[in-house]
């Protein structure tokens, strides 16, 4: 379809490189104006619906860092029960980035590495995971195998953690997407809720670890949220907020470190747009065998 028809199919007003739908008159006295980002790439979208509000670039596939973790809790929860037992390994303790303290040979439970992974995005706790999966080459096949189920079609992984690897990417579309998917799932709910949670140490001690969303103690009605941070893959976040009966979702790729405001503002369009404009498209509806 040419550019101009696929504009007026749609009704999609265009500027630079952002769609942003047409407002109806009736509504235009109620919502704003989308509110900049400095993201490359990003969606906000409705997740009961599927219905896409905003975009820029959603389907550029950009290196996903962390937040590709919400793929591998996706391959994972439904093979590992909470009170599983894993066994830490040199190569996750050895892991670079974020860490959470994994020692070799320690035992863990799936829900103490569960927690580590998407509470204070551990590298080592997502390795740990990817071991139990049967090691960390099956655990990359079971994650594409899940990309592919979910229709996540730009999203290649090659490692269970987000850290930088050639031809591993995500979209901003497959984010919301993926993180929709897991709102079905009151585990995944469970563990991207969780503001802070007691970690083993060795000898029988324990730490406290805290959430690194940062929404999710200061976003009214905010569910959780994943972000992620390499320097070759800039700042990258997917998470939702829940009020007055509306569930959006926001993701943003290749942002700057301190994004959070711009997300608390596209959650906060979003809140006001929804059913008020005309839909981009949708996100694929959450597909459970």
């Amino acid at each position: 379809m040419a550019r101009a028809s696929l504009l007026a199919a749609t009704s999609l007003v265009v500027s630079v490189g952002v769609l942003v739908p047409q407002v109806p008159a009736q509504a235009a006295s109620y919502v704003p104006p989308l509110p900049p980002t400095t993201a490359t790439a990003f969606v906000v979208a409705d997740t009961t619906t599927g219905r896409i509000l905003a975009a820029r670039d959603m389907h550029g596939q950009l290196a996903p860092a962390s937040t590709l973790k919400v793929l591998t809790a996706l391959t994972a929860l439904p093979h590992l029960a909470g009170s599983d037992i894993v066994q830490g390994t040199w190569a996750a303790a050895g892991v670079d980035g974020t860490k959470v303290g994994i020692n070799p040979g320690q035992t863990y439970t799936a829900k103490q590495l569960f927690t580590a992974m998407m509470v204070m995005s551990g590298n080592d706790a997502a390795m740990t995971i990817g071991s139990a999966l049967g090691g960390v080459p099956k655990a990359v096949s079971e994650m594409n195998a899940m990309a592919a189920h979910l229709q996540a079609h730009d999203t290649v992984a090659h490692t269970t953690n987000g850290l930088d690897a050639p031809g591993q990417t995500s979209s901003a579309y497959d984010l919301a997407m993926m993180f929709r998917d897991g709102l079905a799932s009151s585990r995944f709910r469970y563990y991207i809720s969780q503001r802070s949670a007691q970690f083993p140490l060795a000898q029988g001690k324990s730490y406290t670890i805290y959430t690194h969303d940062r929404l999710l103690t200061s976003y009214p009605g905010m569910i959780g949220g994943k972000n992620g941070y390499t320097i070759a893959a800039s700042a990258s976040f997917v998470g939702a907020a829940q009020r007055g009966g509306h569930t959006i979702v926001v993701a943003v790729m290749r942002d700057v470190p301190d994004f959070w405001s711009e997300v608390k503002s596209l959650l906060d369009w979003g809140f006001a747009a929804d059913g008020h404009v005309k839909t981009l498209g949708y996100l694929h509806s959450p597909r459970r065998s």
